[in-house]
């Protein structure tokens, strides 16, 4: 059988077969010429688009940007996510009210599976800490403010 011509009746001997095997697909090769025959059984096409989400309240973006723009505002370097203590069920490495110095780590941001501490900027004193464990951050997103 040449490329050029398509022979209907194997064709329509194939679409038989898919019918009677309750296939969805089948395909042969014969001297050169491949012949797929496929079905799609009256679902849709899968479309992966994405759904919309909730808006939270207008007022957590504005605390949130409000947040980061605090002098004492320690912000996330990176997109990942945060852990509040070096391992599960240890004691978190800050609590309101601790004083803070220089260099002491805060956090950690986990990022491609790298553990990244986050040191405090400059001393002073946790007046809030605005993650929860095991929490995704966003790049700049406020973690704790220090003052």
């Amino acid at each position: 059988m040449s490329k050029d011509k398509i022979d209907r009746d194997m064709i329509r001997a194939l679409a038989e077969l898919l019918d009677e095997t309750k296939l969805t697909e089948i395909e042969i090769e014969r001297e050169g010429l491949r012949v797929r025959v496929a079905r799609q059984l009256g679902a849709a096409p899968i479309h992966f688009a994405p759904q919309p989400q909730p808006h939270p309240p207008s007022h957590a973006g504005v605390a949130a940007e409000h947040m980061a723009r605090h002098p004492g505002a320690v912000t996330s370097p990176m997109v990942g996510t945060v852990y509040i203590a070096p391992e599960p069920g240890a004691a978190p490495f800050i609590n309101v009210g601790d004083a803070v110095e220089t260099g002491q780590t805060l956090f950690i941001v986990e990022a491609m599976k790298t553990m990244n501490p986050i040191a405090a900027p400059h001393s002073g004193k946790v007046t809030q800490i605005l993650v929860k464990d095991g929490q995704p951050v966003e790049f700049g997103e406020p973690l704790v403010i220090i003052e």
